[in-house]
């Protein structure tokens, strides 16, 4: 299990976050609600990528998908807070490594030590009467968004330039076992989800193959992150990352 310098490589956005933090399950997780009336049984979740919910990044998505979508969306710190922090995050284009441990961080946060923090808000949203979920992982939530999958807890799948899959395993245990509809954002250079692994995805279940429904989004020239930590100053990247907003937002409005 390994994470390449793309997965922390990038931009910090500006912006306001709105949403709140709040306590689910013993689970610090940032929450946005729609300001006027939304369903009660429906909620989105994310599953960050390293920098965490912590990340103004990823709290002005999920503050966009709740207007976008009308419903509350909640990123619980599956990471104990302990977030890749931005002081680590390398800047885009730059080829310099930085002295951040990534692997080590890796190794405190498998699947022993992030899964049980999601189970327990996942059981806490079912108490609530939550019985719809749309998961959207961006980078290593990509990995729990295809796990929830498979255990069908979700009702709706997103993957972002995933991270931590396994090739072809990965899809024919999700065309096998899952039943949430599956909308994948990839990109041109990905060392975690490369054009091979792309193709077979598209293989395994494109042209019908997964009846609940498969798609895969392609942003061409693109770097792995760049749908949640994009330099916004470049065209091309800022045009990605609000078309794998888009799609992902037509993605649970179709299917949620």
């Amino acid at each position: 299990m390994s994470l390449c310098d793309d997965c922390i490589r990038g931009v910090r956005h500006e912006g306001t976050a709105e949403g709140k933090w709040e306590e689910i399950g013993g689970v610090p997780s940032y929450v946005s609600t729609p300001a006027g009336d939304y369903p009660k049984d429906k909620v989105i979740l994310i599953l960050a990528d390293a920098m965490g919910p912590q990340s103004i990044n990823a709290q002005l998505l999920s503050d966009d998908y709740a207007i976008n979508n009308n419903v509350k969306v909640i990123i619980p710190d599956y990471y104990n807070g302990d977030p890749v922090p931005w002081e680590a995050v390398l800047p885009s284009g730059n080829a310099f490594h930085s002295s951040f441990d990534l692997m080590g961080w890796l190794g405190r946060h498998g699947e022993a030590e992030t899964r049980p923090t999601l189970d327990k808000v996942l059981a806490v949203l079912k108490e609530q009467g939550i019985t719809s979920i749309a998961a959207i992982g961006y980078c290593f939530g990509g990995r729990y968004v295809f796990d929830l999958a498979f255990e069908n807890i979700i009702s709706v799948a997103v993957a972002t330039h995933p991270s931590l899959l396994q090739n072809p395993t990965d899809f024919e245990k999700y065309l096998e076992l899952a039943k949430a509809p599956l909308l994948i954002n990839s990109c041109t250079i990905d060392s975690q989800f490369g054009l091979e692994f792309q193709a077979k995805g598209d293989e395994i279940l494109g042209d019908g193959k997964f009846a609940p429904g498969y798609k895969r989004e392609y942003f061409d020239g693109l770097i792995h992150g760049f749908a949640v930590r994009g330099d916004m100053s470049d065209p091309k990247i800022k045009a990605g990352k609000e078309g794998a907003f888009k799609a992902s937002v037509k993605w649970i409005a179709e299917y949620l």
